[in-house]
This record gives structure tokens, sequence and C-alpha cells, in this order.
């Protein structure tokens, strides 16, 4: 057998088995993220069957995935809606960071891994799956509740968070210097400002150079353009996601949503690769040391989430059972903690174990995300009722459920 024939029969296999596990993940109502980690677990180093001869596609397609997903998240936005949703949640964001990031980097520190360990286990531990939440809020018919604007403008604090973030990591796992740091994020925040400003103002000019009525056009001068601006953005250091992200933000009106529709079987075809490929990439055999660990991570960082969304709801004057459905819509973690840890392991800046750690607690957290939304709400109803007159917070006038 040639080796091109293993390679479409492989290949093959792969995308029929991501299809079935993506429909069992709809059928238990979870995300198809800790399954596809599974499936590359099962088919990668260490597992029940190697493959070998996918691997440079494989790759590229799961670089391809990660500029989907930034992309998308950013159609999501316009720029006014993020620069509205920072100033609301400014505060929010803060605390959010500070309680979430903190565990991450604790642990990486406690295990010996060093600062630029710190530094990835703080992003993967931070930063909520917007994917995971929106879907979960789409399922659960929670999108025009109360409370959902303050958990999508924590959301929208850390996608800005991550503008600043990433180039910082990529500069710290090249092993460059405090200058080049330095001159990194410079360059980073002066090209998220460029293009904030561009959207802001221009937005329009932009939407309308890539629009087409006709689909195939459209869609490959999309791609195209992502593609484009992803590697220049990583030829100058600030991270092929985050220029993708930024050029979703500049992407606005009636071309952004029709982008959406024609991207999200794309996204969804390479996001899989990608997660399927962080799985081939770690050993199975490395989790079992990490798994105390990852499950610590998980009870604490499910706690400071739902605290985060608790006292960020608690300041727009949402009422209890508001406030408990906000705490714990943003609990779920999944593609960007995925993506930070991807990057030091590519770089090989980091020790083998700490993506076996970012495996097992990204698996944990993908599956109590959903979980925690679907259940917060009864089980706050049966807490409130022991509690007579508790149903709304101090000075808030209680709502009904659906709000």
């Amino acid at each position: 057998m040639t080796s091109t024939a293993l390679a479409l029969i492989q290949l093959g296999a792969v995308f029929f088995a991501l299809g079935v596990l993506g429909r069992l993940a709809g059928r238990i109502g979870l995300s198809p993220i800790p399954l596809y980690l599974v499936g590359g677990l099962c088919f990668g180093e260490g597992g029940f069957l190697e493959l070998g001869d996918i691997g440079s596609f494989s790759h590229l397609a799961s670089e391809i995935g990660v500029v989907l997903l930034l992309l998308l998240l950013g159609l999501e936005y316009t720029a006014s809606e993020l620069m509205t949703g920072l100033r609301k949640s400014w505060m929010g964001g803060v605390l959010d960071l500070v309680l979430n990031a903190t565990p991450g980097a604790l642990v990486a520190l406690m295990l010996g891994w060093g600062p630029v360990g710190a530094m990835v286990m703080a992003g993967v531990t931070y930063i909520s799956s917007s994917g995971i939440v929106a879907k979960v809020l789409g399922d659960l018919g929670r999108l025009g509740n109360r409370e959902t604007p303050v958990v999508l403008s924590i959301l929208v604090f850390e996608d800005l968070a991550m503008a600043v973030y990433l180039p910082i990591l990529t500069a710290l796992l090249a092993g460059v210097s405090l200058l080049g740091g330095l001159k990194a994020v410079g360059i980073s925040l002066c090209v998220v400002t460029l293009v904030l400003v561009i959207a802001l103002k221009y937005g329009h000019v932009v939407s309308a150079v890539v629009d087409s009525k006709d689909k195939e056009v459209f869609l490959l001068k999309l791609l195209g353009a992502a593609l484009l601006v992803a590697g220049l953005a990583s030829a100058m250091q600030v991270s092929a996601a985050v220029g993708a992200f930024l050029l979703g933000i500049a992407i606005s009106g009636s071309t952004a949503r029709n982008a959406t529709k024609v991207l999200e079987p794309l996204r969804d075809l390479f996001a899989a690769m990608f997660f399927v490929v962080f799985g081939l990439n770690t050993d199975p055999g490395t989790i079992p040391p990490v798994l105390g660990w990852a499950v610590v991570l998980a009870v604490v960082t499910t706690l400071t989430k739902v605290a985060t969304g608790v006292w960020a709801a608690r300041r727009q004057g949402i009422a209890r059972m508001g406030q408990a459905r906000a705490g714990a819509a943003l609990v779920a973690r999944g593609e960007f903690s995925i993506v930070i840890a991807g990057l030091a392991v590519s770089a090989g800046a980091v020790e083998g174990e700490l993506a076996a750690l970012a495996t097992a607690y990204v698996l944990l957290m993908a599956v109590l995300g959903p979980v925690a939304a679907r259940v917060v709400e009864p089980t706050a109803r049966a807490v409130l009722r022991l509690v007579p007159g508790s149903t709304g917070g101090p000075g808030v006038t209680p709502v009904p459920a659906g709000d």
C-alpha cells in the first residue's frame, strides 16, 4: 500500500471517528471538545494505535483551526461592543483575572515549572471557553436573560486580555530578552489599537473588501484574508490567533453575519483537528501523575469563576438566581486553554507534563461547565427555599426565573 493511500485511509478514519464522537457529545448534551481530546490521546504517542502518515497535514490543519476559532470569535463582536463591554466590565474582568489566573500559576511554580510554566498555566486556568459558554446559553434558552450581558462582558474582557497576553507569552516561549519582550508587547498594543481604530471608523470598508454575493468568492476571500493576516501577525510576533481575532472584529454588519454562516462548517472541521492533534501530541501515560493537580485546579477554579460571575452580576443589580446562573455559565474552559498550552508545547519551552495537566484540566472543565450551567438553577432554588426571603439580593427586587 502506498503512503498516499495509507494517509487517505487514516485521515478518513479520523474524520469519521470525529463525526461519531460529535454526535455522541450532542446526544449526552456535552461539548465535543473532551471527546476529541480523548480521541487524540487514543491514537497518539502512547495510545492504542499511533497514526504516522498524516502528521504534516494534521499539524497545518490544527493551525488553521486556531485561526478560524479566533476569527469566528472576533466576528461575534463589533469594535464598539468591545469598547462598551470593556467600560462596563473592567472591574469584574480584573477580579476574574486575579482569581482564576493565580491558581494555575501557583500550581506550576509548586511543580517546579518556573516562570514560563507559571505564565502558561495562568492563561490555561484563566480564560473561559466562549464557544462552550455561547452554546450552553443558547441550548438552555438563556440568551435573553438579564445576567447574560454580564457573562458576555466578562468574555469580552478576557478576549481583550488575550490580545495582550499572547504576544507576551510568545516572546517568553521564544526566549527573547527583556528588551525583545517589551518590543513584542509594544508592537502588539500598537497593532491592537490600530485595528480597533480602523474597525471603529472604517469597519464598513474592511467589510466591503471581503464581501461578495457569490458564496464561493466570499469564502475564498474570507479564508485568504484570515490566513494572510494571521501569517503577518505571526511574523510580527503578535500571534496568529490575535491577528485572526482582530480581523473578525474589523468585519461588521451583515458581512459578519454571513461570514459566520459560511465559515462555521470549516471552523468545526479544522478546530476538531486542532483538539485531536493536541491529544495526539500528549502521552496518556503522563496524565495519571498530574490528575490529582487537575482535580484540585478544577475544584478551585470552578469556585473562583462562580465567585466572579456572582460578584459581577450583583454589581448590575441582578437577583441571586441570576447571579448563580452567571457564575455557573463562566465555568467551562476549552479551546483557548488548549491553544495556550499548544503554543507552549510546540515551542518546546515547557515541561511535557504541562501538556498532560492542561489536557486533563480541560477535559474536566469542558464536562463540568455545561453540567454546572444545567444544574445551578434547580440547586439554587433548593437552597433558596431553605432561606426565607432570600430570593433576591440586598436591595434588589426579586425577578422571575427566566429574567
